[in-house]
């Protein structure tokens, strides 16, 4: 175990597919994917982040390349914990014996096991003191809305392993609904499009070029199309296609439609003054899944009110926990939206 300086407070996205850690003072300084590669021989980690995932189907049979994070939750504790040492380490760089502050993000409508497996991960990582916020709230304050205020704001947060969608107001969520539908979600739609399709059997990283490169939630105006390499389904042997963004669409309506349905369900619940705001100021998407082609576009009719994808939508979870360290300045601990979690060494 390490500790860190007062001024080395933290927020910490700790994402399905990305982590990323926002440093007090600092802004966002760290982005991997929440990767880790074990030597199975020896139980010994080999690497984390970006360099575990190029090892991804790429790994002799003693090595393992693995998520510790499914849907948004924590699935392997103990390499959670190494994982997240790892990176607090790494974002700080330097030994100093205070133990910081951290805000970490849940899914919003995670369980009291899974918030306390997440509250002991980031404690026994270093921290002195964790705070948890829930995802929407924390995309929400890094898209720059004020949340504070008696008006209606609803957010809609696509992340790897969870859709966090949720109506706020005065600092609290008066709607919610979260699904364990997001970008990995996506991904597995195109892997088993392209093998029906295709007859061509691809992996994770290729899937997920694809749906950065030509996917698409509406129609494409001009259509692009991306050459892949895959393993034939029925000769065995490697094999190259092209793919266009028309079959993208196709492959990823299904999962889309999940998503949207999510949305519908919220606004429909909204109260009808809230509901009022959200028509006039719009629905804000923050996450790696706002930037699928056309999402936004996608949701705005069918919502039927403006859809806005935010500014650097990738990094608005973790600029949002650590700027709630500045609410906690502000306004103390007694804040009404985080969950204060002590530790004592």
């Amino acid at each position: 175990m390490f500790f860190l300086g007062m001024g080395t407070d933290m927020g910490i996205d700790l994402g399905t597919a990305t982590v990323l850690v926002y440093l007090k003072g600092k802004g966002v300084i760290l982005k991997e994917p929440s990767v880790v590669s074990i030597d199975k021989n020896s139980n010994k980690i080999k690497a984390v982040g970006e360099e575990a995932r190029e090892m991804i189907g790429r790994t002799p049979g003693n090595i393992v390349a693995i998520r510790p994070l499914r849907d948004g939750v924590i699935s392997d504790y103990d390499i959670t914990e190494k994982m997240l040492a790892h990176f607090i380490k790494k974002a700080c760089g330097r030994r100093i014996k205070t133990a910081p502050r951290v805000v970490v993000c849940i899914p919003c409508e995670a369980t009291e096991v899974e918030k306390r497996a997440v509250e002991d991960a980031t404690r026994n990582a270093g921290a002195k003191k964790v705070y948890l916020i829930e995802e929407p709230l924390a995309a929400a304050i890094g898209a720059n809305l004020d949340i504070v205020e008696a008006s209606g704001s609803m957010i809609i947060d696509i992340g790897g392993g969870t859709t966090d969608v949720a109506v706020i107001s005065l600092g609290g969520i008066v709607v919610r609904s979260s699904i364990k539908t997001a970008g990995d979600k996506l991904d597995e739609a195109i892997i088993k499009y392209i093998r029906r399709k295709h007859k061509l059997m691809i992996g994770e990283r290729t899937a997920e070029n694809l749906k950065i490169n030509i996917g698409t939630a509406y129609k494409r105006e001009p259509e692009a199309s991306m050459e892949i390499r895959g393993r034939d389904l029925i000769t065995g042997l490697p094999k190259n296609v092209t793919v266009n963004s028309t079959e993208m669409a196709e492959a990823l309506r299904e999962t889309v439609n999940a998503i949207a349905e999510c949305a519908h369900s919220v606004l429909e619940k909204t109260p009808p003054e809230l509901a009022a705001d959200i028509c006039d100021r719009g629905v804000v998407m923050t996450g790696g899944g706002a930037l699928l082609h056309g999402f936004d576009k996608y949701l705005s009719e069918l919502l039927k009110v403006p859809v806005y994808v935010a500014e650097d939508a990738v990094s608005c979870v973790a600029s949002g926990t650590g700027k709630y360290l500045d609410y906690l300045d502000k306004y103390g601990d007694d804040l009404g939206f985080g969950q204060s979690r002590d530790s004592v060494f």
